[in-house]
């Protein structure tokens, strides 16, 4: 007695379900062993027949451009998470970290960010175009908010991501490639300018003035007409002068 076939809506849930392993599975085989993977490396480790693999991706450079496109929704996804949780500066600068980390060492997923031209097929292309779309939003809630330079564009971030993976996976020492690249991001962000202009003299102050700056951090202090003349903007520069002075 044989089996009864499946239904129509079974046989489709059943062909997603073999897609989705195949898809995941090409993702991790790509990771660790690179673009070079064999569809038949894939099916073994999806544990699925090749026929399987090449009914949902006739190529390895089909499967391929479905991975880059899958791994870059799943980047624009981590910015707009990045977007509700965090300031625009950080959120910026997060995401982009986030980028830098997981395409280290993966020389086709850094293609894919730059829009390679050797991958022209549909499904990319939209995918580069989404990320593209997000990386856009959160620079523009960062220069609204001031704390990202003027003259940064969305292609330099694209390069700074992809230059900022070289230099992570180049690194012997991770966790000083890591810091590299937080430094190298942090330059994205304007500075504040927290002391004096040093070339401007301001006016002499009235005979019974407050001094005009902290005697500890420099900050400007407010001006009083009675009482003793602070020396301190407050209780936390007192404090530190104060072990200072116990120290010494």
């Amino acid at each position: 007695m044989t089996a009864a076939p499946l239904a129509a809506p079974a046989r489709r849930a059943d062909a997603r379900r073999n897609r989705e392993v195949v898809l995941r599975t090409a993702m991790r085989v790509f990771a660790e062993e690179g673009p070079e993977a064999s569809l038949a490396r894939i099916a073994q480790r999806a544990g699925v027949g090749a026929g399987t693999v090449y009914r949902h991706f006739p190529s390895k450079d089909v499967l391929l451009e479905a991975v880059l496109a899958e791994y870059l929704d799943a980047l624009v996804a981590g910015a707009e998470r990045w977007s509700a949780r965090a300031a625009p500066g950080d959120a910026l600068v997060g995401f982009l970290l986030d980028v830098i980390e997981k395409s280290a060492g993966r020389q086709y997923v850094c293609d894919a960010l730059t829009g390679d031209r050797g991958w022209p097929r549909a499904v990319l292309a939209a995918a580069v175009r989404r990320f593209h779309e997000a990386l856009e939003r959160l620079l523009r809630d960062a220069r609204q908010a001031g704390v990202i330079r003027a003259d940064v564009r969305v292609d330099d971030l694209s390069a700074l991501a992809v230059g900022g993976a070289a230099l992570r996976a180049a690194h012997h020492d991770q966790d000083r490639g890591t810091r590299l690249v937080r430094l190298l991001l942090e330059g994205l962000r304007t500075r504040t300018v927290t002391k004096p202009d040093p070339f401007r003299d301001p006016p002499s102050p009235p005979r019974h003035e407050t001094p005009r700056h902290c005697a500890e951090c420099g900050a400007p202090l407010p001006a009083r007409t009675t009482g003793r003349p602070p020396r301190y903007c407050g209780s936390t520069c007192r404090q530190r002068a104060h072990r200072r002075r116990l120290a010494g």
